[in-house]
């Protein structure tokens, strides 16, 4: 079985030694397919994994998928830093190289006109967290009782579950109303803006509940003020935590290519 090509990106052409010694999933070497003026960035894949799903059942293992996605993005950035770049989703495979080729034909005006708006411009992400006052504060019913019975215990108890539902929902709201607030002033510092799902607290290291997952597209030379606009909104709303990433290649900005 012949091997496969993994597609990291869309570039426009670059002198390939700026990205020397840059290796991509499973340590393959990386090399262009040219077309006109675009090249694809891709990198051989062997037998076993030449096609997506074997590929995908190993992004099932999380150690797997922490390989490859910054395998994955390790190409990516180094393309990025060198000319406007267009990344590809993780996992995205093609048969051969001609399909990369006839995909480069196929979609070459819009890989052109998304390249052209791509360049000089990075993403910065924003989470949001609340902490939920009292959320912690899980008071037994000894604790919240002088033991004079069961039936004042139970009482006791409920009521310090509606206290405590209260003050989650109250948080919540209030840290939503920041949130939409914060996300009217970023996005008029931005040329694009992408909201995401917010991340369950099992995928994420930052404390608290996040109730806002964004990322703007903004210009390079812009991307320090959006952080720091985002630090000083963050500073003015002592409830909620702000999480700043990036900037990054234009993950949020690129439509997913299929593998073929």
């Amino acid at each position: 079985m012949s091997t496969a090509s993994y597609t990291y990106a869309v570039a426009r052409p670059f002198n390939p030694t700026q990205a020397a010694g840059i290796v991509g999933v499973d340590g393959a070497a990386i090399h262009l397919v040219r077309h006109q003026d675009l090249v694809a960035v891709v990198s051989p894949l062997a037998p076993a994994e030449a096609d997506e799903t074997a590929l995908r059942a190993r992004l099932e293992t999380l150690s797997e998928l922490e390989v490859i996605a910054r395998a994955h993005h390790r190409v990516v950035a180094a393309v990025a830093a060198c000319t406007p770049t267009l990344p590809f989703r993780l996992a995205t495979v093609h048969r051969t190289d001609d399909r990369v080729a006839q995909l480069l034909r196929r979609e070459y005006r819009r890989f052109r006109e998304t390249l052209d708006r791509f360049a000089g411009r990075v993403e910065v992400g924003v989470k949001i967290y609340v902490q939920h006052a009292g959320a912690s504060a899980g008071m037994s019913v000894a604790e919240k009782t002088d033991g004079s019975g069961s039936a004042r215990a139970g009482r006791d108890y409920l009521r310090n579950r509606r206290e405590q539902r209260d003050r989650r929902q109250h948080a919540w709201r209030r840290a939503t109303t920041a949130a939409e607030q914060m996300d009217a002033v970023l996005a008029g510092l931005a040329v694009d803006r992408r909201q995401h799902r917010t991340q369950s607290a099992e995928l994420s290291a930052a404390p608290g509940e996040n109730v806002f997952n964004a990322a703007y597209l903004v210009d390079a030379g812009r991307a320090e003020e959006l952080a720091a606009r985002a630090q000083r909104l963050g500073a003015e709303n002592p409830h909620v935590t702000i999480e700043i990433t990036g900037p990054w290649p234009p993950y949020s900005f690129a439509d997913s290519e299929e593998g073929t």
